[in-house]
């Protein structure tokens, strides 16, 4: 019954169509936003204020330089130089505070600009890291390194992976401290705080390590992504929007809005963006208390990592070791640092609430990444596998299509037989499809499983990094944008551009790859006949067009996987159509239109 299977795609196309209205609604598409200036703000010093009950404090405020060079030349600094950063550590507080990643650039194809991860205080963006001591016993903030405290190199001139550094304060009262850091080939630094104990008694302090922000970090604000605090505590991993922040409970001891976990045993806690991330990681075993605050005062969001107090005997030593990751959420490097000891750190990549989804597509895209070399073709390849794994039902669902169709002289039998009596036909209808084993919404079944793949697909392309300025062919070098090239301008070969991104006219500017998209939509349609019905008829014919304006602003990455599934369905229904006896008249039912104007004419 052509009429009714016209009908149930109809419906599973207009069900599908909501969904994605909604979707685009609530989640619209990523807006690139204008990167400021660099100019003077309100910004910290990251000094560290002592508390009377001996509490970590929040950061405050001091004179801002004009801009993030000035705030570099402020102290001295030892380099860091590896492969993959660039940056430097300033003497002053010992703080990691200006890093840079070689391999990433900000624009496409420029390289005179990378990604700039840490930022020192005093200058636009402030984006840095803190460790120290908090005293404990008779011990005050005086006897302790704060986070103005200028430190001596005692060994090492610039941090590679290779020559780590040394640095080394003398408190002129018995005790020495130390920080040693090394870094290894990707992101990972090794933060070793010790301290010297040369005096006629025991002494007692507890190592601490933050990570601060300045200022609310620009975000994408787009709802599928989490930007702000991440955690893992003992296994929980919780989420934390820099919005939330403020809300948080108000500890007066550190005037601060304030989230504590209390001691785990295992875990990490830090700031995330879109693509990358850092971290404050204790090593395996070692129990911490996780912090995340924010401290209205001088506008600063902060997260603590805070370790157990040491008894340092007289004439003895004492160190704590602890991890920092800083650098891009690459899911090899991220999945190496778990095996190695960072428990549960592959799920600080966000995979959202369909986790179950996200994580095997990402992994089977991956690997067929690796084994292709080009993210492009790994998706097409990682759409032939999904819809092997569906082929049993496609197969079903198909079949059931043609038997319904091979159905229609009996249908047109019961028409005759019951005439109007619209109960007596349905009555009728149902004891047929019950004797024939066919399942008039059987067709509808791919479609709808569709949809949540689809949003898996959709949040592993938009969040992980394997995507940003990755090629795929031709004018295609950037898998996590939109199609770069727009009929607008005939693809480039008229003289004119295309509008911005926020434009409302950007909608219209589509490119080859979503035009593509509806042709393989609507080829796809053409398999069965316009439904008789002329409303029906103009819904099912605008729907392709209507998909390829909506997904047209999407990641050029889903758009490759909306072409390559429209593809491979046509052909499977063509193929199992045909093999039940049914002769689709694709050509006919997509240029009849041109014969029966001919005829008329």
């Amino acid at each position: 019954m052509e009429q009714e299977d016209n009908k149930n795609m109809i419906l599973a196309m207009v069900l599908s169509a909501i969904v994605i209205l909604v979707w685009m609604i609530f989640f619209p598409p990523e807006v690139p936003e204008p990167t400021p200036t660099d100019v003077a703000s309100t910004t910290v010093d990251g000094a560290v204020v002592p508390n009377a009950d001996g509490s970590l404090p929040a950061i405050v405020a001091s004179t801002p330089a004009a801009s993030r060079n000035a705030a570099l030349g402020k102290s001295e600094r030892l380099k860091i130089e590896t492969a993959r950063l660039s940056g430097s550590i300033s003497l002053k507080g010992g703080r990691l505070d200006d890093l840079e990643l070689i391999d990433y650039n900000v624009k496409l194809n420029d390289p005179s600009e990378k990604i700039t991860l840490l930022s020192p205080a005093g200058g636009p963006k402030a984006y840095y890291t803190v460790y120290g001591w908090i005293p404990a016993g008779s011990l005050t903030y005086d006897n302790v390194p704060s986070a103005n405290t200028l430190w001596s190199v005692e060994s090492g001139e610039t941090l590679t992976t290779t020559t780590p550094i040394t640095l080394k304060w003398d408190n002129g009262a018995g005790l020495i401290f130390r920080r040693k850091i090394s870094v290894d080939d990707n992101y990972l630094f090794d933060i070793e705080q010790s301290v010297e104990n040369t005096t006629v008694g025991d002494v007692s302090m507890a190592p601490y390590g933050i990570i601060a922000r300045k200022g609310e970090p620009e975000t994408i604000g787009f709802y599928i992504l989490h930007e702000g605090v991440v955690r893992n505590s003992d296994g929980v991993i919780q989420e934390i929007d820099y919005d939330d922040m403020p809300d948080q409970a108000l500890d007066t001891r550190e005037n601060a809005n304030i989230d504590l976990i209390d001691v785990a045993s295992e875990g990490w806690i830090g700031f995330t963006d879109k693509y990358w991330m850092t971290t404050l990681a204790p090593k395996t075993g070692q129990p911490f208390k996780s912090v995340s605050k924010y401290s209205p005062q001088n506008d600063t969001y902060q997260t603590d990592m805070r370790l157990p107090t040491m008894i340092i005997p007289a004439g003895q030593s004492a160190a704590m070791s602890t991890s920092l990751f800083a650098g891009a959420k690459e899911y090899d490097v991220i999945k190496d640092y778990q095996k190695a000891g960072v428990s549960g750190f592959i799920d600080s990549i966000d995979w959202g609430w369909f986790f179950f989804l996200t994580k095997p597509i990402f992994a089977v895209l991956h690997f067929m990444n690796n084994l292709i070399g080009n993210m492009g073709f790994a998706i097409i390849a990682l759409t032939l596998v999904i819809k092997t794994l569906l082929f049993p039902l496609a197969y079903k669902s198909n079949v059931s299509m043609a038997r319904m169709k091979a159905l229609q002289p009996k249908i047109e039998e019961l028409k005759e037989k019951h005439g109007e009596d619209k109960t007596a036909m349905q009555q009728g209808m149902m004891k047929l499809y019950k004797d024939e084993k066919v399942n008039p919404l059987g067709g509808c079944m791919p479609i709808l499983l569709q949809i949540p793949i689809f949003f898996a697909l959709y949040k592993v392309i938009f969040v992980t990094i394997e995507m940003y300025h990755a090629p795929f062919i031709g004018w295609i070098q950037d898998l996590s944008a939109p199609d770069p090239s727009s009929f607008l301008n005939l693809f480039g070969l008229l003289p004119w551009g295309t509008p911005d991104a926020g434009s409302f006219f950007a909608i219209f500017s589509i490119g080859v790859l979503p035009i593509l998209m509806g042709v393989t939509m609507w080829m796809q349609q053409k398999l069965n006949p316009a439904p008789t019905d002329k409303t029906q008829a103009q819904i099912f014919a605008w729907m392709p067009w209507v998909f390829m304006f909506m997904l047209g602003g999407f990641a050029v990455g889903l758009v490759i996987y909306w072409v390559a599934n429209n593809t491979i369905t046509f052909t499977q229904q063509y193929l199992i159509m045909r093999s039940q006896g049914v002769k689709p008249d694709v050509w006919g039912n997509m240029f009849g239109f041109l014969k029966r104007k001919k005829d008329e004419a």
